[in-house]
């Protein structure tokens, strides 16, 4: 089957920019290949998920049905952490439901001299992040564990920086996007109408978090003051927010102690 023809029938199936995005990263485009790939995009199933890969802050990186897909909405999560870092100082970093393992590594590479920790629950997430770790030849700045941030004794160490994109969905909103429905509930919902995830963090990273630390956090549309009236009842310092390109409130920082 020629490019053309691919494009053809991968438009009609899902738009002029799905096709375009396919063909150019597909190798070899077989007639059945082509067929199939047209058929997840009539069902929903993001680009992303069909060519396994999604760039995020500049870099590639592998996703699949058992990861989030990196997000343009995170990389100013990511972004609010790099500007805070001065170019000369070493940043000991924990990246809490680590998913694909984006946010970590984009700040290693980033950010000079500095190393992290990074967790998820999720057996199947985690080898998802150990081949982008790899691939990014991050394998001596990055260490990856199995652990739930409910535990708050998973850690005997202490970081300069906390950070988290956590499950922040309520179960019964309505608004998640169809490209959504493909990635895993675990990472998207919380109880307590989306809060759960917080309160475990707020009330748990007090044990891992160095003094004058801080913690930066996604959050979900109109979630600030909860989410900032949670931190706050456990002893967390509210410093500011960031808001996102659509200039939504999208992250929040707070130092534990002292502001």
């Amino acid at each position: 089957m020629t490019k053309n023809q691919a494009f053809a029938i991968l438009q009609q199936a899902g738009g002029i920019r799905a096709a375009r995005i396919i063909t150019d990263s597909a190798k070899k485009l077989s007639k059945i290949k082509v067929l199939y790939m047209a058929y997840l995009l009539r069902r929903g199933v993001p680009v992303a998920k069909i060519i396994h890969c999604k760039w995020f802050y500049g870099l590639p990186f592998y996703t699949n049905k058992h990861t989030l897909d990196p997000r343009p909405d995170t990389e100013t999560l990511v972004s609010a952490i790099i500007s805070d870092c001065a170019s000369d100082s070493a940043r000991q970093i924990l990246d809490i439901g680590t998913g694909t393992g984006c946010i970590i590594c984009s700040l290693i590479k980033n950010i000079h001299n500095s190393s992290g920790v990074a967790i998820d629950i999720s057996r199947r997430a985690l080898r998802v992040a150990r081949r982008n770790i790899r691939a990014l030849n991050l394998c001596q700045s990055i260490q990856l564990r199995r652990a739930d941030f409910k535990n708050p004794h998973i850690f005997q160490r202490k970081f300069d920086i906390i950070v988290s994109n956590p499950p922040y969905i309520s179960h019964d909103d309505t608004r998640v996007n169809a490209g959504a429905m493909h990635d895993p509930h675990i990472a998207l919902y919380a109880n307590d109408n989306g809060l759960g995830a917080y309160r475990s963090i707020a009330r748990n990273a007090v044990n891992w978090i160095k003094p004058n630390g801080k913690i930066y956090l996604e959050i979900g549309i109109d979630q600030g003051p909860a989410v900032r009236r949670i931190f706050q009842d456990n002893g967390w310092a509210y410093i500011t927010n960031v808001p996102d390109l659509g200039g939504i409130e999208r992250v929040l920082i707070f130092r534990y102690g002292q502001k």
